[in-house]
């Protein structure tokens, strides 16, 4: 770029450079990086901007639109949309060690300390031990608990849990996912069955369909987005481990390409530790990395 078109009040190339590494090094990647450069460039040409704290202000104001972009305005991002009667299904996707069994048991947390009444289902019947950890969780946080016989058929476990929920009047079913990849075709297959199976027993559900993904995995998150929701329509991205990383910035990428809003951070391992979602805070915690 050249430098002498870019000082105005202070502002230059460096400075501009420099808040572009923030951007790639917190994995915004190339595209969402480039567009909010452009952006920044553009406002120190014309001389909109005169200081870095104005650059600074100006990046975050415009990483909020791009997170915007998320939202189609008939939920707030960091609610959960309700069944208008009866219960309300949560369905939790995602692959292999993000941390998806934990943030289901974290929002069952959120959900009873609210005063809602919440079932947890335990679908991935194969891996070892992923009902029990489950049903500890239940047991832990206050909440009804749904399995099935080790090897059995995932979508037949949601569909009892539903049933069981209706016959309780539970307010809430969060469905437990096993974790696969796209390149597992079964597996997706077995997912879209699932989602079938709910959305019979209840009109309209799953009402959200939450990707958990690890913050701390960069691109793959987007990745992980594209190849989730060409299977199902995805509602909402959850950030585990958010607390761990200042690489989060593909959230942002998602929200731009996909449309899918942030929903919850995930910032703990206790089950209080599932925040709702804030983009003030989400863009101070992505610029005091640089």
């Amino acid at each position: 770029m050249d430098v002498n078109t870019l000082v105005q009040g202070g502002i230059d190339a460096e400075t501009i450079d420099s808040l572009e590494r923030v951007l790639l090094e917190a994995d915004f990647g190339v595209d969402a990086s480039m567009e909010l450069v452009q952006t920044l460039e553009r406002a120190a040409e014309r001389g909109k901007v005169s200081s870095e704290d104005d650059l600074r202000t100006l990046l975050g104001d415009r990483i909020r639109e791009m997170l915007d972009s998320g939202v189609d305005g008939s939920v707030p991002p960091a609610q959960l949309r309700r069944a208008p009667s009866g219960q309300s299904v949560v369905l939790f996707l995602g692959v292999n060690g993000t941390g998806k069994t934990t943030t289901v048991a974290k929002l069952a947390w959120r959900l009873t300390q609210a005063g809602d009444t919440v079932l947890l289902a335990a679908t991935d019947t194969f891996r070892a031990g992923a009902q029990e950890q489950l049903k500890v969780w239940a047991e832990r946080v206050g909440c009804e608990y749904v399995g099935g016989k080790p090897g059995g058929d995932p979508a037949a476990v949601a569909f009892d849990a539903v049933e069981a929920a209706e016959r309780r009047a539970i307010d809430w079913v969060l469905v437990d996912t096993a974790g696969r990849l796209h390149t597992e075709h079964s597996l997706m297959e077995e997912l879209k069955k699932i989602d079938r199976v709910i959305g019979r027993k209840i009109d309209g559900a799953p009402h959200e369909r939450l990707l958990v993904v690890d913050a701390t995995s960069g691109q793959n998150v987007l990745n992980q987005a594209h190849q989730f929701g060409s299977a199902l329509d995805l509602t909402g991205l959850v950030l585990a481990k958010f607390d761990s990383t200042a690489r989060a910035g593909t959230a942002v990428a998602v929200a731009r390409e996909l449309s899918i809003p942030v929903r919850f951070l995930g910032t703990g391992e206790s089950e209080e530790a599932l925040e709702q979602f804030d983009a003030d805070v989400y863009v101070t915690k992505i610029l005091e990395a640089g």
